[in-house]
């Protein structure tokens, strides 16, 4: 037998024993080394050598190519197919799904539709049976680079990363990410232990425990860690310190439950994790009917030992019932349980419930709301939505009877959101962090879109280190590597330099081969030492180790620019323009004008005038806060030079824009013909001083927040 088809057997054995786990998440390295034979090191030496890949590497690309069969036969929500290739967190699911394969999973389903209804119209037999010329190769083929086989689907997203902005995906990090926090009012309530006879009561110790957190919750002198982060701990053997040491907080909360027909018994107790005694304990023996008295009596002590401040307004949220009707309640609850794990027949399964509550309770606002957020997580990444209706009326219903609630505000937030009407969802989501100021999920829906629908670098970052401190989960080195990366990304688009630089370290620390993480670096050292010839050696020098990154060529292009080394820019933009001719694709259309003078240079004026053509289509089309700057190159460029500094005027009254603005504005060659204007010095110097007015009070706000 050859070596190259031993090699074959083992990887195709290999994958096999993993897709006959697919779906249980606890099956990893170790697993598949035993049910292989062989030892964790030999099995880790074997794929390493065979694939380039490590073994954790080797497991997710076998789950990821599952999902992505699955998004293109069958009709699975994302949320279903994450949980059957084994992922128990849908959002780590979709930012793995995107590292693999350059684009989100809802994408990959639209891909998929798109070619069969191309095949259809063609009525071809062949191009039928013709897979899609997007799919992933297999793991048979370990030597081919993941960019080589989608250089056409990612170049949109690894596009300009430096002076793009990036999603922030952040289901999750690890204890080292929030060393930034203040831990002395920060609380995990940990899940509550069934004591009921009845295993079936579950839901309803459950219920308590999301209770006690919910209502600490509102409380904004604390720091309290949401259920996603906490619920791995329900069978950890783990001592109180080493969790409170890996959530970075300094009080944990134990409890039991029991529910005896119209009888609820809870123990509960307050640990000082430092020094790991209890502070308080309590046992209490209530009546059902009582069961929100005694839910809020537990928040008020837990307030009251750790010596938080509580506000009037806060107090009253507190103490404020959701239902009158008991049974009403019990309904919600079962329905909430169910819904935590969001397949399509659970999220159905729980609207029943949360039907059967209101019916008891025509008023119940809490359970309109859950109603609400189940309809929006049904027609979550699909193309065609089904239920926006019965989302946004039972969002309605649910502000009409409690407008100040978290979760109502949160439901209509989710609608305008399913309608891509990101700028009404904002100040839905931002009055629920009034009523809630710690609710993970709201903080980590507005980091998402100040960060991608409505860009502002100030509110990006501010929600992005909130996000982090309250949604804390365990990830692998590869997802711990890409959080940093995000991270230090938005620290730099705010001129938080040596920050970004410490986190991208740690990126690197954590994967090495994590491809996008040099590129940045190189950036940010820049922005640290502004040395541009060893920017440019070193950018270079990264481009030649993947000549397929157009994001890296483009960049190399323009610091040679800067340099105006016009002959060398021309160079690579001659490779860029090649590819995307032959791609047809249309990307950086920011940079024709530097395209145009680089050509105009190298005597091609027709190739100059089409580029300068391009780049005012650009311009004339910008909605962004970049507009003003733009049109000022523009300007430059025609010899008007008043018309310019007009325009540079109306930028400097801008907020929030990038730090890169700042590092790269004056090295532009077309910015040497402004100098001679009288006003040019002063118009200049009042661009940077509002970037760092605006540093400023981003700075001070994050350290009032405890975020920085």
């Amino acid at each position: 037998m050859s070596q190259t088809s031993y090699s074959s057997d083992f990887l195709n054995r290999a994958k096999t024993l993993v897709l006959d786990e697919i779906s249980n998440e606890q099956f990893g390295v170790s697993e598949l080394a035993a049910v292989m034979n062989m030892s964790r090191s030999s099995l880790l030496r074997k794929i390493k050598k065979q694939t380039g890949l490590s073994a954790s590497q080797f497991i997710r690309k076998v789950r990821l190519e599952e999902a992505k069969i699955l998004l293109e036969e069958t009709e699975f929500t994302v949320s279903e197919i994450s949980y059957k290739v084994g992922f128990s967190n849908t959002s780590y699911f979709i930012k793995c799904f995107r590292e693999e394969f350059g684009f989100p999973p809802g994408e990959s389903r639209k891909q998929f539709e798109e070619y069969k209804e191309e095949s259809d119209k063609k009525n071809d037999e062949e191009v039928l049976n013709t897979k899609p010329s997007n799919e992933t190769a297999s793991l048979q083929e370990p030597s081919k680079s993941f960019l080589s086989r989608h250089k056409h689907k990612i170049i949109i997203v690894i596009a300009a990363l430096v002076i793009a902005y990036i999603s922030f995906y952040l289901g999750s990090t690890s204890e080292d990410a929030v060393a930034i926090s203040n831990t002395q009012k920060s609380i995990a309530v940990l899940p509550f232990k069934n004591m009921s006879a009845d295993s079936s009561n579950l839901y309803f110790v459950n219920g308590l425990m999301e209770a006690s957190l919910g209502n600490l919750q509102k409380i904004e002198d604390l720091r309290v860690i949401s259920r996603t982060s906490v619920e791995k701990y329900r069978a950890s053997k783990q001592s109180v310190v080493e969790i409170a040491k890996e959530l970075n907080v300094k009080y944990i909360v134990e409890g039991s439950g029991q529910k005896n027909k119209n009888e609820v018994l809870l123990n509960i107790q307050l640990v000082d994790a430092i020094t790991d005694t209890p502070i308080w304990t309590a046992q209490y023996n209530y009546e059902l009917d009582d069961i929100f008295e005694l839910q809020n009596t537990v928040a008020k002590k837990i307030a009251l030992a750790v010596e938080a401040n509580i506000t009037p307004k806060e107090l009253a949220r507190i103490d404020k019932k959701p239902t009158k009707n008991i049974e009403a309640y019990d309904m919600f609850l079962q329905g909430y349980e169910i819904s935590q794990n969001k397949t399509a027949e659970n999220l159905q399964q729980a609207i029943l419930y949360y039907d059967k509550a209101i019916s008891l309770d025509p008023e119940f606002a809490m359970a309109y709301a859950q109603k609400a957020i189940a309809y929006y997580y049904l027609d979550e990444f699909k193309i065609k939505k089904k239920y926006v209706n019965e989302l946004n009326e039972n969002a309605d219903k649910a502000l009409l009877y409690d407008a100040k609630s978290d979760i109502s505000l949160m439901a209509k937030a989710l609608y305008y959101v399913a309608t891509h009407e990101f700028n009404l969802a904002i100040p839905h989501l931002e009055k629920a962090l009034e009523y809630n100021p710690n609710s993970a999920g709201v903080v980590l829906f507005l980091s998402d879109l100040y960060a991608r629908a409505v860009p502002n670098t100030a509110k990006y970052l501010k929600y992005a280190l909130k996000g982090i401190q309250l949604n804390i989960e365990a990830n692998d080195s590869i997802g711990k590597s890409y959080i940093y990366l995000h991270l230090s990304n938005a620290l730099i688009q705010t001129g938080f330099v040596d920050e970004a630089l410490e986190n991208i370290d740690k990126s690197l620390r954590y994967n090495p081969n994590n491809e996008y993480a040099p590129f940045l670096k190189i950036f940010i050292e820049y922005a640290k030492y502004k040395n541009l010839e060893k920017t440019t050696e070193l950018l270079e020098n990264e481009w030649r180790k993947d000549t397929t990154r157009l994001d890296i060529l483009n960049e190399v292009a323009k610091l040679n620019y800067y340099q105006e080394n016009y002959k060398k820019a021309y160079k690579f933009y001659k490779i860029l323009n090649t590819i995307k001719v032959e791609r047809q694709i249309d990307v950086f259309p920011h940079e024709s004008l530097k395209m145009a003078i680089c050509y105009e240079n190298m005597g091609l004026e027709e190739a100059a005038k089409q580029f300068y053509n391009s780049y005012s289509v650009y311009c004339k089309n910008d909605k962004s806060i970049y507009k003003s700057a733009s049109l000022a190159f523009k300007h430059i460029y025609n010899g008007n030079y008043d018309d310019a500094i007009a325009e540079f005027k109306v930028f400097s009254n801008k907020s929030n824009f990038q730090y890169w603005v700042v590092v790269f504005l004056e090295q532009d060659p077309l910015i040497k013909k402004l100098q001679s204007h009288n006003e040019y010095h002063r118009v200049i110097q009042s661009i940077k001083d509002k970037f760092w007015e605006d540093h400023k009070e981003i700075k001070q706000t994050l350290k009032q927040n405890n975020l920085l």
